[in-house]
């Protein structure tokens, strides 16, 4: 079980605190509005209200002994940017913040926040990505155009080896990491492994390669 702050409990950062909470975290929740804590005082394993521009106030909090703080102040981006100079300079490790503008984005930059997010952009990539490739159910961009992805195998594929479903050309630029079935998993399952209708695939490869196979796993 990790150790996280999330500072600012508004849409974005109410539900990363939840979802953290159940995950089965300890999730620190940090805002100004009393109304907002108190909404969340019995969701969390601890809200407090703290102004998260007053350096003091972020010190009390023992904040570098979190594995992570993730600053989700909203549209004051003045705030932001005093709570990550102030975060970093109480020698928090890891602190990931919200953006709200591309200016933003390169202050945070130089101010040394070691992830930048841009909510409302990712998720707008990720609706297309799901909207272009409807098989897939879930995936995760590792870089330098790498992807994890989560197919839900279709009628087509019943019957099918999986050397057969991911032939691509040169061969081998997919791999089968598993397949889920029924509550069971088979890890690194064989070319020779025949696919079910419904079958889960978890598979990994470039992303160029991901979409020329995608029009065979429709």
């Amino acid at each position: 079980m990790g150790q996280f702050a999330v500072i600012g409990l508004g849409r974005f950062g109410g539900a990363a605190a939840l979802e953290l909470m159940r995950l089965g975290h300890s999730v620190l929740g940090v805002d100004s509005d009393n109304d907002i804590v108190t909404q969340f005082a019995d969701r969390l394993t601890q809200a407090m209200i703290v102004n998260a521009t007053d350096s003091d106030s972020l010190a009390d909090l023992s904040l570098p002994d979190y594995d992570m703080v993730l600053v989700a102040i909203g549209e004051d981006v003045q705030s932001s940017l005093v709570c990550t100079v102030h975060l970093k300079a109480l020698g928090v490790k890891t602190v990931w913040v919200k953006a709200s503008s591309r200016a933003h984005h390169l202050i945070l930059n130089k101010l040394g926040a070691n992830r930048i997010i841009h909510p409302e952009e990712e998720m707008g990539i990720r609706i297309a990505q799901v909207l272009s490739y409807p098989m897939v159910n879930d995936y995760i961009a590792l870089g330098n155009g790498d992807f994890v992805v989560e197919i839900e195998a279709s009628d087509k594929l019943d019957g099918r080896t999986l050397g057969d479903a991911l032939m691509t050309e040169p061969p081998g630029n997919i791999h089968a990491l598993a397949v889920k079935r029924r509550g069971e998993t088979t890890i690194h399952p064989t070319d020779q492994f025949v696919v079910r209708a419904k079958d889960t695939l978890i598979l990994f490869g470039p992303l160029q390669y991901l979409k020329m196979a995608a029009p065979k796993l429709r």
